[in-house]
């Protein structure tokens, strides 16, 4: 960021926060090494101060974006991140994506919101009573299909456009999220861990993706640049 003041990072909570422990040695992606300070207990540790400089950038990005009113997409899918993604995102009044990356979310768009929308039309007629009408085994059926849907397609539902932005907590686990974003253009910003290549993302932020406190700080932090630049 040009102007350090203005800077929500504090090396000191983020080491608290756990940020700086990657993965063990024999795991480092060779792209990781310059955000890499050392080693301790074979594990490698991540330049903090580093970080601080790219998370900057990312949360330049972000507040520029939602100043313009842009649409920036969640994704966390990850057991002990779900939740967490879920209420950042909802705070922020931004979509998300918590359970398994659904192939065509960004390439085959068109298709997915036909899907959201037969999901939202369904529950519109639960809401109304109108499956009243149907059978008890029918209407239980409908009840396990409503379920499916809404735990494949809540996080998304108000989600009109394609996202301009992407973040995305574990790049490894959500790759497939990350290589859609890069074939529409879309902006990726993810969280980098030791053993993941930095250049797959537009911003990259070298933390690690594991701990819940790293977690937490990072959606924390994007929270915060959303909510106080929000146009």
């Amino acid at each position: 960021m040009s102007d350090d003041k203005k800077s929500l990072l504090n090396v000191e909570e983020m080491t608290k926060a756990g940020l700086h422990f990657g993965h063990t040695v024999s795991k480092l992606h060779p792209k990781m090494k310059q955000f890499v300070s050392g080693i301790k207990n074979n594990v490698h540790v991540i330049d903090l101060e580093k970080t601080a400089k790219e998370f900057d950038r990312a949360l330049a990005f972000i507040k520029k974006a939602v100043a313009e009113g842009k649409t920036i997409l969640l994704v966390g899918t990850k057991i002990q991140m779900k939740e967490m993604t879920k209420m950042t995102a909802q705070d922020a009044m931004m979509p998300y994506v918590t359970e398994r990356w659904l192939g065509g979310t960004i390439t085959n768009f068109e298709t997915i919101s036909k899907r959201v929308a037969y999901y939202k039309e369904l529950e519109n007629k639960k809401n109304i009573g109108e499956l009243e009408k149907y059978t008890k085994k029918e209407r239980l059926l409908f009840d396990r299909e409503l379920e499916a849907l809404k735990k494949k397609f809540e996080g998304i539902r108000n989600m009109i456009k394609l996202p301009d932005a992407v973040i995305i907590l574990d790049i490894k686990k959500d790759i497939a999220a990350a290589r859609e974003a890069k074939r529409k253009g879309i902006t990726i910003i993810g969280v980098t861990d030791t053993n993941i290549d930095p250049t797959l993302a537009d911003y990259a932020i070298p933390a690690n993706d594991d701990a819940m406190s790293s977690i937490k700080y990072i959606l924390e932090k994007v929270k915060e640049t959303i909510l106080n630049h929000k146009a």
